[in-house]
């Protein structure tokens, strides 16, 4: 008996296919590899044709079961093929022909017709053109932008709705009741379960609450902040401006409890003078709140602190915006945020004219989104979504975007 026979590997019986419908079966050891395998497949369905090399190439063996592709310098049993398995002989797909010179030059040919012209290009055709004397000012005031105009828009929606509401008779008790609600401030409150687990991990109290309001209660991003601040000598002073928000809160708490005190016996002009009190407390909780990440990153430029606070006021809590305000010719100043749009323009005459804005303004819940809004132009989005102040705010947007194109 011969050497090779008696080491001879196991012998497998495989069924080959193809895509034409031929099928045989092959006997092949376990140790022969896939390309001689291949080969032995191409001279039973396609005998003849082996002297061009590419023909070997040019096909696939794959595996029906698992569809995977065999590699042809793996043998059948690292491929893990057993006895009775299915393959396929598939001839592969030839790839796409290269473009000819001529198809490429006018492809390029018709990229460059497409192409937008330059500044030159335009200048040379419309060197003819009578001049006309364009005030850049003016058309740069047509393309106002929303956020910045919807400031004066509340300032004077405001002011009507307080006159709408105060011809309700129940106008007063409404009021105190959403001043009680003011007391609730979420933004104040921290997430007790992160606070929970900053402690655990060994963290102080104070200066993890300060973390948390940082990175918005995020638990993670307020460990790492505590960690990259563990020997900042700082680390436990309190954010800048919330001692003097929480002042003004308390002055505002207690203020509006003293003017709500005698309403329940006013008469019909005391109770105008109580509600307009009420408005003014209102307005005076809703005091804006600077971002303190935001605060810190500047003041870090070499900012003054108050100078900070109303540039992020004037630019909507936007750092870059803010920065670029601090070092240019800081217009608007933060008086001209008080000022209302021209009440007597087509924009707010549009506005009053809408049905949903004119049952919004009757609603007090539309009188306190404003105010938030007004001070706090983060929150547009919660009351975009509040199903009561929602279709208002979105008449205003629509109007705002169809005169604005005209």
């Amino acid at each position: 008996v011969q050497e090779e026979k008696i080491f001879a590997g196991k012998v497998l019986r495989l069924h080959v296919c193809t895509m034409e419908g031929a099928e045989w079966l092959e006997e092949v050891p376990e140790d022969t590899t896939v390309e001689k395998l291949k080969e032995r497949c191409l001279k039973h369905c396609v005998p003849g044709s082996l002297e061009d090399p590419k023909t070997v190439t040019h096909h696939k063996l794959i595996h029906a079961t698992s569809e995977k592709v065999l590699t042809d310098t793996k043998t059948v049993l690292e491929e893990n093929i057993q006895d009775r398995d299915v393959l396929l002989l598939i001839k592969k797909r030839a790839p796409p022909p290269l473009p000819k010179m001529a198809e490429v030059s006018a492809e390029e040919k018709r990229k460059q017709e497409q192409k937008a012209p330059d500044k030159d290009a335009i200048l040379k055709a419309t060197a003819n053109l009578p001049s006309r004397n364009v005030d850049r000012t003016v058309a740069h005031h047509n393309m106002r932008d929303f956020q910045t105009e919807l400031r004066k828009i509340l300032v004077s929606l405001i002011e009507v709705a307080q006159k709408l509401l105060a011809l309700n008779p129940d106008a007063v008790e409404l009021f105190k009741k959403a001043n009680a609600m003011l007391d609730e401030d979420e933004e104040d409150r921290v997430d007790e379960i992160a606070l929970r687990q900053l402690t655990e991990m060994g963290f102080p109290e104070s200066r993890a609450v300060k973390a948390l309001r940082l990175n918005h209660m995020s638990v993670t991003q307020a460990m790492e902040w505590l960690i990259e601040h563990a020997d900042d000598p700082t680390v436990d002073a309190p954010l800048p401006g919330q001692t003097q928000s929480e002042a003004t809160a308390e002055a505002g708490t207690s203020s509006a409890e003293a003017t709500a005190g005698p309403s329940s016996e006013a008469g019909g002009e005391e109770a105008k003078d109580e509600l307009t009190e009420i408005f003014k407390k209102i307005r005076r909780k809703r005091e804006f709140r600077p971002d303190p990440r935001a605060v810190i990153a500047l003041m870090e430029m070499g900012f003054d602190e108050k100078e900070v606070v109303d540039a992020l006021r004037v630019n909507n809590n936007q750092q870059n915006a803010a920065c670029e305000w601090l070092l240019g010719d800081r217009k608007p100043s933060p008086e001209d945020l008080d000022k209302g749009i021209d009440t007597n323009s087509p924009l707010f005459q549009a506005i009053l004219e809408n049905p949903v804005v004119q049952l919004g303004l009757t609603n007090p819940k539309t009188l306190l989104a404003f105010e938030d809004m007004l001070e706090n132009p983060l929150n547009s989005t919660q009351w975009m979504n509040d199903p009561e102040t929602g279709p208002v705010m979105l008449q205003i947007s629509r109007i705002f975007q169809t005169l604005n194109r005209t």
